[in-house]
């Protein structure tokens, strides 16, 4: 155990521990929707695959990779972000307006995927209790950088600390809109095609997460989708409850849900390894100096 590999960021960073928690799904819904606000980003997703017929199997591939390279060891993250590198480097899109083709991997929408999850990520899960500091919460941008840099980016040009996403998120306002292709990934989180015999669960589960999701996002994302939400603090509210509920869930009960990566790095590690919030608030999970993902 003592030599087993912990990977990219490993059980002492904020990573190991918040990815472990089952907000992240919703978190993980609220960056869908933030992402198909950048016209150019979301016009690539939507030339490239049938998003109506591939969007469950988009996000279980995007819960796959960041379980990977969280839990995963260093050579399988490494795998994997060269898997999306490849992919990237194939994929080109077309303005409809002006006929300019470019290719998906372009640094800018690169960044703005990733800014887009990181934040939503910690949003989430702040916002429902999930116990972070404010150095916690730059700790975790700051460790997200190496996860940038899977996908591409030079970590020197990815934001470090909340104050920097924030900034980097003021800067790229004015070149989001509702575009037709962000209305369509709306209208289908809101109403994704099931099978018959799941239409109630689709109005009594999906709704909710789908509704929490939106609800979530920034100000200026309800103005540019058009639907305007609850208070903040009636958000927060409904994000502590939901967070409340998801977390009584027995972890061993959650995390068997496959691909397994928490079992997997628990197995690797030791029960030691256990991604908890305890270990946030004793502080025993960050470290004084830089961590293994900042190496």
């Amino acid at each position: 155990m003592v030599d087993a590999d912990p990977g990219l960021f490993g059980p002492e960073s904020v990573t190991w521990q918040m990815h472990g928690d089952p907000m992240m799904w919703i978190a993980g819904v609220r960056a869908l929707y933030l992402q198909a606000l950048h016209p150019r980003a979301v016009r690539g997703v939507m030339q490239n695959s049938d998003f109506r017929k591939d969007a469950w199997g988009r996000l279980m591939r995007t819960a796959g990779f960041v379980g990977t390279i969280t839990y995963g060891t260093t050579e399988a993250a490494e795998k994997a972000g060269a898997r999306v590198r490849r992919i990237h480097r194939l994929i080109r899109a077309t303005d409809p307006e002006t006929g300019e083709s470019y290719g998906i991997d372009e640094p800018g929408l690169l960044l703005w995927v990733h800014c887009a999850e990181v934040d939503s990520y910690l949003q989430v899960e702040r916002r429902s209790g999930f116990p972070l500091t404010a150095a916690q919460a730059d700790r975790y941008i700051d460790e997200h950088r190496h996860s940038a840099r899977l996908v591409g980016l030079d970590p020197a040009d990815v934001p470090a600390t909340t104050a920097q996403l924030a900034a980097y998120f003021e800067s790229v306002r004015p070149r989001l809109a509702a575009s037709p292709e962000a209305l369509d990934v709306d209208d289908f989180l809101r109403r994704p095609p099931v099978h018959p015999l799941l239409v109630p669960a689709r109005a009594l589960l999906w709704r909710r997460v789908a509704a929490l999701a939106y609800q979530s996002l920034p100000p200026y994302a309800h103005e540019l989708y058009g639907r305007p939400v609850a208070p903040v603090h009636i958000v927060d509210r409904r994000l502590r409850t939901a967070g409340t509920v998801l977390r009584h869930i027995p972890a061993r009960l959650r995390w068997r849900l496959p691909p397994g990566h928490i079992p997997n790095a628990m197995a690797r590690l030791g029960p030691g390894s256990r991604p908890t919030p305890y270990k946030l608030r004793s502080g025993a999970a960050i470290l004084d100096g830089p961590g293994r993902a900042q190496q």
